[in-house]
């Protein structure tokens, strides 16, 4: 005859346990919250072809077309830029406050100190960080249907759309009759 267990502390419940743990799991979706922006980013990337040629497609949300530089050299297409923080942004602010507001205090009147007063408010605290700042680069290699100087490209709602036309001039595929 065998012999029966029976686990009677819930608390040891294997099923039990393993629904404490999923839903430890399930209540915060980032495991590791991080409160300092990294100084480097990989923005997502991606490449349509089309019967005119191939498409890129870069998500960079919030940057501006000025920050966004694009190099061809030695076959590759270099895509690179900067999202700024906004943290350091707002104390780049309030140190240029600062330092206004101390020039006009000192030429208002030269016999007194100057005292420091920055009208800017103080610099955000990162209390949880899922988006990307810094300094980005990415790097395609071309292949050699692509016509280099027809590249164009165009930055609108976040999205950097890079058209690379084929060559047309160039042949990739041919197809040979036998006489």
């Amino acid at each position: 005859m065998a012999t029966l267990l029976y686990n009677t502390r819930p608390s040891l419940r294997p099923s039990r346990a393993l629904s404490t743990m999923l839903a430890d799991m399930l209540r915060d979706p980032q495991t590791t919250p991080t409160t300092q922006p990294t100084p480097t980013f990989i923005p997502a990337a991606d490449i349509l072809e089309t019967a005119e040629g191939f498409e890129l497609h870069l998500a960079l949300p919030g940057l501006k077309k000025e920050a966004v530089h694009i190099e061809f050299h030695d076959g590759q297409l270099v895509i690179s830029g900067e999202r700024a923080n906004p943290a350091a942004a707002a104390k780049e602010a309030a140190a240029t406050a600062t330092e206004a507001h101390a020039t006009d205090e000192a030429k208002a009147d030269d016999n007194k100190p100057a005292v420091v007063t920055p009208d800017a408010p103080a610099a955000p605290k990162f209390r949880r960080l899922e988006t990307n700042y810094g300094t980005f680069t990415r790097s395609f290699r071309l292949p050699d249907t692509v016509n280099v100087k027809a590249i164009g490209a165009e930055l609108t709602d976040g999205i950097l759309r890079v058209t690379l036309p084929f060559d047309t001039e160039k042949v990739t595929k041919q197809h040979i009759e036998i006489r």
